[in-house]
């Protein structure tokens, strides 16, 4: 599993991280942020 662009995707409301197939079935509840390797949050 690699890609050269690291996201994240979150479920809006628990705020929990989700896998991406399930984010692909409800992206209405979901939340993708891109990591940031420098700088960010942690």
């Amino acid at each position: 599993m690699t890609s050269k662009r690291p996201t994240r995707v979150r479920d809006a409301r628990t705020g929990r991280f989700v896998p991406k197939r399930e984010a692909a079935r409800r992206p209405a509840t979901t939340v993708t942020e891109t990591v940031r390797r420098r700088g960010g949050k942690k």
